[in-house]
């Protein structure tokens, strides 16, 4: 499948997402952190829900994707909603020529399609350049627990209407790592099907590695929580981290 088709068939796919919950965090987490931050970048926006939301809650939105048709897609869709925002096709690795940004965010385990640790971060330093002095970072990921218990070894399958799949979960050669091979029959109007197929890596840290990182980027590691601010445990799915770039550090980079 390319990404063409796969930008059309995302939305219908990711109808369950929580789009809701990643509008809530980010506003509580902003009003908490860094109050009068209006200037946002969504890194990884895909098809643009969250920028939708954001939006319309009064902050001004820019996306960044490596796929040129989920951005048209999200351009489309503020479009029609009659909302400002701008979109960029780049490499969350390489943001050269974006910003300063009051906060940068990246859900929906962006950073987990990342495959090294050295892509990570770069990431990170990108993402700091982007930044604002005490700008925000807020992103998540997959836990370990979640990519050695809950995907790998796993088949997941869903049958909607216009559109069924078969998704099989395998583990990685790297630690932590898991290979997705996902199967779409896909409704055509004469009512027979298409089959697509499409294969993604992710690959994911723990925690401590994440702030190492962070802070040798020259961040402010300030709240870590896991699924939407709840209390870290093992067996926590998703892991989200608020980091600050702190005047203190700003002025050490541009040295």
């Amino acid at each position: 499948m390319n990404y063409e088709q796969f930008a059309y068939l995302y939305d219908q796919l990711m109808k369950d997402a929580p789009y809701d919950e990643w509008l809530t965090f980010t506003e509580k987490m902003l009003q908490t952190y860094l109050p009068e931050a209006r200037e946002l970048l969504d890194v990884g926006c895909g098809t643009g829900e969250l920028m939708l939301r954001l939006a319309k809650a009064g902050y001004d939105v820019t996306g960044v994707d490596l796929s040129s048709d989920m951005l048209m897609v999200a351009s489309e869709k503020l479009e029609a909603a009659k909302l400002n925002a701008s979109f960029y096709e780049q490499d969350m690795r390489r943001l050269e020529g974006l910003g300063p940004f009051d906060a940068i965010l990246t859900y929906c385990d962006s950073l987990n399609y990342l495959a090294s640790p050295e892509e990570v971060q770069m990431a990170f330093s990108s993402f700091y350049q982007a930044l604002k002095g005490e700008g925000l970072l807020l992103f998540d990921v997959h836990s370990c627990f979640k990519m050695d218990t809950v995907f790998a070894g796993q088949v997941f399958a869903d049958d909607e209407e216009n559109v069924s799949y078969i998704w099989k979960a395998f583990e990685g050669e790297r630690p932590h790592s898991v290979e997705h091979d996902l199967t779409f029959f896909v409704r055509n109007e004469d009512k027979s099907y298409s089959r697509y197929e499409e294969f993604h890596q992710q690959r994911t840290y723990p925690i401590e590695q994440y702030n190492q990182w962070l802070i040798e980027a020259g961040f402010t590691i300030v709240n870590i929580s896991a699924d939407f601010g709840q209390e870290l445990s093992e067996e926590s799915e998703r892991i989200f981290f608020i980091a600050k770039k702190s005047s203190r550090n700003s002025s050490e980079k541009k040295e």
